[in-house]
């Protein structure tokens, strides 16, 4: 693979992991209500998303889902459902607002950490707008030339990975930063509101998604 090609691709990768998204939103809004330990874990999670589309991509399963209507309806209403059921959980969440203390309520239980990666992994998964661009994406910076084409994607997909969760813990420490005003009741009641909204915005675009 050519360095100007994977440095493209990097600066390529760097910007749409900037730029507001379903993702980035949703670490910013996670940080902001539960501090940044817990962005950072949902972080994570999405990135191991991106493993299972460039898998998906390299070899060749995603093209199932864009040559399917049925499997894309059926991937598409899994993952808008489990958005609407995040947006349920958040509603909870306000309705047993807890006292938030950096030292007790961040992720530090044993364990703990797994229903957040496993919520930012299903999030990141069951979009299967997701898998398509991926299949759009990597193939643009594949060297006809170089080493085999699956690995170069993979490589490719690696990169994404790691870019995009170095960026998403950046944005889920310095919103955690502001997680201390959250104890304030009026901008709990906004933050939770807006995580709230910002789910079912994203279940809703998910379910009227079309091909």
């Amino acid at each position: 693979m050519e360095i100007e090609l994977i440095i493209s691709f990097l600066v390529a990768s760097v910007l749409l992991s900037l730029m507001p998204g379903p993702d980035n939103l949703f670490v910013l809004t996670e940080s902001l209500t539960k501090g940044h330990k817990n962005g950072i874990a949902i972080s994570i999670g999405l990135s191991l998303g991106v493993l299972i589309h460039t898998l998906a991509a390299a070899l060749g399963l995603s093209i199932i889902i864009q040559k399917s209507a049925f499997v894309f309806s059926i991937v598409k209403y899994l993952g808008a459902a489990y958005m609407f059921y995040l947006a349920y959980l958040a509603i909870k969440e306000k309705k047993n607002k807890p006292n938030i203390n950096l030292e007790i309520n961040e992720t530090n239980g044993k364990g703990s950490i797994f229903p957040l990666l496993r919520k930012g992994f299903l999030m990141n998964i069951l979009n299967p707008k997701v898998s398509l661009f991926f299949i759009a994406f990597l193939p643009q910076f594949v060297s006809a030339s170089g080493t085999n084409v699956t690995i170069q994607m993979i490589i490719l997909g690696l990169i994404f990975m790691i870019q995009a969760l170095l960026i998403f813990s950046l944005i889920s420490i310095l919103s955690g930063r502001l997680t201390k005003h959250i104890n304030n009741p009026k901008i709990w009641k906004i933050t939770t509101w807006s995580k709230v909204s910002v789910l079912s915005i994203l279940g809703l675009t998910l379910a009227l998604t079309k091909k």
